[in-house]
């Protein structure tokens, strides 16, 4: 059968079953009521005429379910629902008949809104989908189809409307609403130039893009395919109910037998199919793992099926990539070490004007870094770069070059460059002047800020083994997983040994595969669930997994798995709690006690109360660990900012301990003053408004100022450190020279200075910052 046949054939069942369902609950629950009136009025043989009426009413519709899950090769609960209503014709319980007739258009009518309830967020998806954009051409702007849009058009997006392709903002200031895609409720800016995605809402004025990428290829087609699909495939969204089911209705048939053969009344045989009558029941399992992908889809998390939703649900071991998915994907500056004579905010100046012009992505780091600095950068002239080496250029009067070399300079200020970027597994970029080597800028992926956090919450979600493989180099890759905790680090991989790696973990237990990157996709298909960082991974890694993340956020995997756990539990209790009550009736009804008609009242508030239950899915569990008010997260966030600004005082307290070592007197004494300016003007300041703003805020939410005393010890240590180098700095002033003693003591000073505000910063990014991102 065709794509087009298909469709045209879904849409045509889900047409019929909108009008079929409320039809029938109206027209059995007619025949029921007007057959109790004419009971009560005494009219004869008219009340069972019009029960009857309403069983048969139900049969027809039942038989062909039933007859559907035949073809399907799938022989449900729904027989035992046909079985009962042709029982009760047989032996004359009519009104036994017309009360199963309402029970199941009832269950069936209330499944289908609270399957319209759960996938209300993923059909607004598909709503929201521009049709149309206005395309400029010269001077001349026309409404065109979106599908005509192809790349290097130019598009005005108007206030309030969906951008309708991928693309750059060609002029004006976009402020975007990206919560479909991302999750975040928080708007985001966007400069000339800066990338833009379809599926945002311009929150902002007008602005124009130039499209990158035409509709059919654009990120928000991709995740209307991925919607599209995950309502498409249902078959795997009731397994669990299919599982249940299959050892459900051979019992239920069975007991039915045994109580006509023990008994000989086959009215009993008859109550017990009645109260062995749970289609609405079954559903229960379906409604709630759906609940759970509307739950998922609210965070930027897209699931292909409720089967892939059951899986991560029952996972037990995570791989996960490096690069990209627990490291940022990005270089970052993380030293600039320097020639005597020189200093950081000079030499990155020079090294970021020279690299302005050049595309390599260690060179848009530096440029980066001296953005972040304020630096003021020169345009550089004479430009030449030789790929995989370097960039030449003339920047302001001198000869600049950036980029590799063939030895390491003599000096020991580059010995110790070359040390440190061994240690850290950082990438060494050197920086020349007029021929002479002035500087080098260290390199490094940076880990997310969220990623310790995540991990923790996914052993706390009950995954027992934590693996990472990735083909990177062994030392950056194990000090990765030493800071992270994990079980396991395998680097060097190549596309084919990752897959290998993760059938062997599959063949142990259900298993997850994160990962973002081209070389991943493979391994991402062979894992039970397959996880794609879709924000800016690559098309084929996110066609290739089962679970893709709009958004570039890894803790976002943590959220799905405790959604697809609380939903999977509440489909499991559901559907065994129903069952449980049901096979109570059966027995009931087998010895007599349940009359068919009563059966079937009990039957009926059974199936009600357990799909409501299974509605708990859409909104229980708690997801992302307490919630941060407003007020706080506002807090987080201008703190996390100034904290990124006094990351620049780590080189200028090691630069301190450097001169000590090395240095003349004079330098050495301007190298502590410089270490000490920073730490009183700008870190003090810093901590003493954390002190009395941010860390009460923040006890408040996580409820204890216990959550918060390390890290005031930890400025109380800060502190003490800071007075005693401004004891010394006091000491040395008129002195020529720095006696051994006190040098040593600087020196203890500045290297536990370092040490501590690097953990101190990497605990508050990670412990508090990363709540401002929830």
């Amino acid at each position: 059968m065709s794509e087009v046949a298909t469709s045209r054939h879904r849409n045509a069942a889900v047409s019929w079953r909108r009008w079929v369902e409320p039809a029938l609950l109206a027209l059995t629950s007619g025949l029921l009521s007007a057959g109790g009136v004419a009971w009560v009025a005494g009219g004869g043989r008219w009340d069972d005429v019009l029960w009857a009426a309403a069983t048969v009413v139900a049969v027809v519709p039942s038989a062909v379910w039933v007859v559907a899950g035949l073809l399907r090769r799938d022989l449900g609960v729904d027989l035992l629902a046909l079985l009962a209503l042709l029982g009760t014709l047989a032996v004359g319980e009519h009104l036994a008949g017309a009360l199963i007739a309402v029970m199941l258009a009832t269950g069936r009518a209330l499944d289908a809104a609270a399957q319209r309830r759960a996938t209300r967020d993923l059909r607004a998806l598909l709503e929201r989908a521009p049709r149309t954009a206005r395309r400029r051409v010269g001077d001349v702007l026309s409404e065109v189809p979106v599908d005509e849009v192809v790349r290097g058009d130019r598009v005005l997006v108007g206030p309030g409307e969906v951008l309708p392709v991928d693309g750059t903002v060609e002029s004006g200031h976009a402020v975007l609403d990206e919560s479909a895609l991302t999750g975040e409720p928080e708007l985001a800016e966007r400069a000339a130039g800066d990338a833009v995605r379809s599926g945002t809402v311009n929150a902002g004025g007008a602005f124009e893009l130039r499209c990158t990428l035409p509709a059919a290829e654009s990120t928000y087609a991709g995740i209307v395919a991925l919607v599209q699909q995950a309502g498409a495939d249902s078959a795997p969204v009731v397994r669990l109910a299919d599982r249940l089911a299959a050892w459900f209705l051979p019992l239920a048939l069975a007991v039915a037998g045994l109580a006509w053969a023990v008994s000989g009344a086959p009215e009993r045989a008859v109550a017990v199919l009645v109260v062995a009558t749970p289609c609405p029941l079954l559903l229960a399992a379906p409604v709630a793992i759906v609940s759970g992908l509307s739950r998922t889809s609210r965070l930027g998390v897209v699931i292909r099926s409720g089967g892939a939703l059951e899986e991560l649900g029952r996972a037990r071991t995570i791989v996960l990539d490096k690069t990209g998915t627990l490291t940022a994907g990005r270089p970052a500056v993380t030293e600039v070490v320097t020639a005597p004579g020189w200093t950081a905010p000079d030499v990155l100046r020079l090294a970021a004007s020279a690299d302005q012009l050049s595309p390599h992505v260690l060179a848009e780091a530096v440029v980066a870094e001296a953005g972040a600095r304020g630096l003021a950068l020169t345009l550089p002239r004479d430009v030449h770069e030789e790929p995989g080496r370097g960039v030449t250029a003339a920047v302001g009067g001198r000869r600049v070059r950036v980029g590799k070399r063939e030895d390491t300079p003599g000096a020991g200020w580059a010995r110790a460059a070359v040390g440190r970027a061994a240690l850290d597994g950082c990438a060494l970029v050197w920086v020349e002047v007029d021929g002479a080597p002035v500087g080098a800028v260290l390199l490094s992926d940076p880990l997310r800020a969220d990623a310790a956090r995540t991990m923790r919450r996914l052993r706390s979600a009950g995954i027992d083994r934590l693996v990472m493989l990735t083909g990177d180099r062994p030392e950056p890759a194990q000090e990765v997983g030493a800071v992270l905790g994990l079980d396991e680090v395998r680097a060097q991989q190549t596309p084919q040994s990752k897959v290998a790696a993760v059938r062997a973990e599959r063949e142990r237990a259900v298993t997850v595969m994160v990962g973002d990157g081209l070389n991943d996709a493979p391994a991402l298909a062979a894992a039970t669930v397959g996880v794609a960082m879709g924000a800016r991974g690559a098309t084929a890694s996110s066609e290739a997994a089962d679970v893709v993340l709009t958004t570039d956020r890894i803790d976002r995997v943590a959220d799905a798995m405790e959604i697809a756990r609380y939903a999977r539990r509440v489909a499991v209790q559901s559907a065994a709690a129903g069952m449980g009550l049901s096979l109570v009736a059966m027995a009931l009804a087998a010895v007599g006690l349940l009359s068919p008609a009563f059966g079937a009242l009990l039957q009926e508030g059974i199936d009600v109360a357990v799909i409501l239950n299974a509605l708990r899915a859409l909104r229980g569990g708690q997801v992302g660990g307490r919630p941060v008010p407003p007020a706080t997260r506002t807090l987080l966030r201008r703190f996390a900012t100034e904290q990124d600004d006094l990351h620049q005082l780590l080189p200028l307290v090691r630069e301190a301990a450097d001169a000590l070592v090395e240095g003349p007197f004079p330098q050495a004494v301007e190298a502590l003053h410089r270490a000490r300016t920073g730490l009183v003007e700008r870190l003090v300041p810093h901590e003493e408004a954390e002190e009395t703003e941010l860390y009460p805020a923040l006890a408040r939410t996580l409820g204890s100022g216990e959550a918060v005393a390390p890290m005031s010890r930890a400025h109380a240590e800060i502190g003490r450190l800071t007075r005693r180098l401004q004891i010394h700095l006091d000491a040395l002033s008129g002195a020529t020279a720095i006696d051994p003693e006190r040098r040593e003591d600087l020196l203890a000073c500045l290297y536990g200075l370092h040490a501590l505000l690097q953990l101190h910063f990497l605990q508050e990014e990670e412990s508090y910052f990363a709540l401002a991102a929830e």
